[in-house]
């Protein structure tokens, strides 16, 4: 190390990495350590007999103007990829078919997912009050104003698709904040969705276009343009016994295992929940049991490729599978409809997901089975006549995606704790702040512009 460290960021994930870029190009000595022996955490792009397939997340979404200011900062070394219009539609599995999830007010009146009282319901929602309980979970909210029919229809798979969760545990005050808003704001989902739409929007703001988006030929190369900017030497890797150690007097020192690294005056931990109390010993343990009770669902992502495809049209930007339809899978993503040259011609790549919180068995299910699994369920539901992909590939997540539930305000009261008792230290990662893409981005670039505040005051 021939810059003597000041910024140590724990995690050479999105968050951490776009922490890393934002403190660098503000010009502060930064140093990323990472347990693993590449950095990018669980995005991570794979070329292989002419499909292009991630083994992590698979897009984002465009919800703040932050993550469309740093791909355009990092342009050319990455370059976004926004998803074909033409596949924008998004299907939902009931009984034997798929049907379009309705985009508006007309397709959610007419559309055979909801009975004819639940779309009375509907049609009343501007007009119900508005909820009282701050801690409500996501399936009391939807019974309260849309009925069961949609609960079950679209919003139990809209939450498979995000959160691979349940919404009978979720909070939307935490999980789901911009809904949570609308009727909190304005009375009601369709009132808000109406006035916000209606409302003026800065510049910054028009960047937020909501579009799902990916990178040219995968993920990683924002991973590697970000990794670029700070420069691979800032960024020590195969850190196995990462610990921070606190020194008195706001002076941190971080060991690896192998050496120790001291006088950073802050330090930036973007890691999970379930692995916060070996990385930061000295806090107090009653909050860092706080926030080791928030939970993950296990997640089997498979990576299928066909170089052919001879079933149903997949023009659609996936499929989701509610949960009181007892499928096995969760729904998939047909990746090779809205990202470009993911496929040979002609064939097709998507990613099926199974398990999540209501099926967390299928995580311990072998390969075998995961297999034999996924050649039922997508020769049924795909009109497949025979199961032969010429790319199959299982990833296992154990710590997959985190839900925020009833424990939110106790872990973000923890958080807000420890962090007022070690000044300089900030506890950031998914365990806070959202889970999306867009989400991680953000909280990175807020947390570099928390330090530069402090460190230029």
């Amino acid at each position: 190390m021939h810059l003597k460290p000041k910024i140590a960021v724990i995690g050479a994930g999105l968050t951490g990495l776009t922490a890393a870029y934002y403190l660098k190009k503000q010009g502060h000595n930064v140093t990323v350590f990472e347990k693993g022996n590449k950095p990018g955490g669980v995005i991570q792009t794979h070329t292989e007999n002419g499909f292009i397939y991630e083994s992590g997340p698979n897009t984002g979404v465009l919800g703040n103007p932050e993550a469309v200011e740093l791909l355009e900062e990092l342009h050319p070394l990455c370059e976004i990829e926004v998803a074909d219009q033409t596949a924008k539609a998004r299907w939902i599995w009931k009984g034997n078919r798929w049907e379009p999830l309705p985009s508006g007010l007309f397709s959610a009146v007419s559309t055979p997912l909801f009975t004819i009282s639940d779309k009375l319901r509907i049609l009343a929602e501007p007009f119900k009050p508005k909820g009282i309980n701050p801690e409500e979970t996501l399936s009391q909210l939807v019974m309260r104003r849309m009925g069961t029919s949609f609960l079950h229809y679209a919003i139990d798979p809209f939450i498979l698709g995000i959160y691979a969760g349940d919404p009978a545990h979720l909070v939307p005050k935490y999980a789901l904040p911009k809904l949570y808003n609308l009727e909190q704001n304005y009375g009601s989902f369709i009132k808000g969705s109406i006035k916000k739409a209606r409302e003026p929007k800065t510049e910054k703001e028009k960047k937020a276009t909501k579009e799902i988006f990916s990178v040219k030929y995968g993920l990683h190369h924002l991973i590697d343009a970000l990794v670029t900017k700070i420069d691979p030497v800032n960024i020590i890797l195969e850190c196995e016994q990462l610990k921070v150690i606190s020194n008195g007097e706001n002076q941190y020192s971080v060991s690896t295992g192998k050496e120790s690294l001291s006088h950073f005056t802050h330090v930036i931990s973007t890691v999970g929940a379930h692995a916060l109390s070996s990385i930061i010993p000295f806090a107090n343990p009653d909050d860092l049991n706080q926030i080791a009770k928030l939970k993950y669902a296990r997640v089997v992502q498979v990576s299928l490729g066909f170089n052919e495809w001879k079933g149903q049209s997949l023009k659609a930007f996936g499929g989701l599978v509610p949960f009181v339809e007892r499928r096995d899978i969760l729904g998939a993503l047909f990746i090779s409809s809205f990202l470009k040259e993911r496929a040979p011609e002609g064939g097709a790549l998507m990613a099926v997901f199974m398990g999540g919180m209501r099926r967390p068995e299928i995580a311990e299910l072998s390969d075998v089975q995961i297999v034999s699994i996924i050649e039922r369920e997508i020769k049924s539901m795909m009109l497949l006549k025979e199961f032969k992909p010429d790319l199959l590939k299982i990833h296992r997540y154990e710590y997959a995606i985190p839900q925020y539930g009833p424990e939110s305000r106790a872990r973000l009261e923890a958080i807000g704790k420890i962090e007022g008792e070690y000044p300089g230290l900030i506890l950031a990662g998914n365990i806070r702040d959202g889970i999306g893409m867009a989400d991680r981005i953000k909280q990175g670039r807020t947390v570099a512009e928390q330090i530069s505040g402090l460190l230029f005051a």
